[in-house]
């Protein structure tokens, strides 16, 4: 799978893709420069909105020119993701959907947002990672490409990891131990020592379903929907 990140801060990903699985993922992960797409000697790509207001917005002719740069034909399997906080909540169900690409551009937003011709006109889709705003864009590509990376087959050494783990099931996973059985006076579960897999798999799922409520009752209200 090939990934590309067009950003205005280009050495923010060294560090981000140089560990973990996306160094070893087998993507391509191509940097974009967008003041590359700029014509004039302060390589501008932005400007104050329309209407007043504080901040400045990313300018839509460097990002539209970078795209189809890029792309100059784009086919159903590359899709143009704008990342900004008003975009809907990324999640591991749409990492699959995205997983179904060959290639993915994703805009990394500054400042007070994007012109909103970018995400009208240009982007396939617009995603926030969480509820909160972030300075820039580039931290939610990095999630996006970790995330998406650590689906693809041989990626993660036991491929039931990214199958019963948290939020494919809709709940949370279920709580873990290892050794030593027994720490500061703190024991892990007595099932969990014994050689009893049925019996295992059934604690597992109700110590999941108690986290879930605990911590996370949101996704037990969406499963009741």
């Amino acid at each position: 799978m090939k990934f590309h990140l067009l950003t205005i801060f280009p050495g923010f990903f060294d560090g981000p893709f140089r560990y973990g699985v996306v160094a070893r993922a087998g993507v391509e992960v191509h940097i974009h420069d967008l003041r590359d797409w700029t014509n004039d000697p302060h390589r501008t790509v932005d400007d104050r909105p329309f209407g007043g207001g504080e901040g400045m917005v990313l300018k839509p002719e460097p990002i539209f020119a970078a795209v189809e740069t890029i792309w100059p034909e784009r086919h159903e399997k590359q899709k143009v993701i704008l990342l900004s906080a008003q975009g809907r909540r990324f999640s591991q169900q749409i990492a699959r959907e995205l997983l179904e690409n060959e290639e993915l551009l994703l805009i990394c937003g500054r400042y007070e947002g994007v012109d909103e011709r970018v995400a009208e006109h240009l982007a396939d889709d617009e995603l926030s990672i969480g509820d909160y705003v972030l300075s820039g864009g580039e931290l939610a590509a990095a999630v996006i490409v970790d995330t998406i990376a650590r689906l693809l087959p041989g990626v993660v050494g036991n491929s039931d990891s990214t199958v019963n783990e948290s939020f494919e099931r809709g709940i949370l996973d279920c709580p873990q131990w290892t050794r030593p059985a027994e720490f500061r006076g703190w024991k892990a579960p007595e099932i969990l020592l014994g050689g009893n897999h049925a019996e295992i798999r059934k604690w597992r799922q109700q110590a999941a379903m108690e986290k879930t409520t605990r911590l996370r009752p949101d996704l037990l209200a969406r499963l009741a929907k």
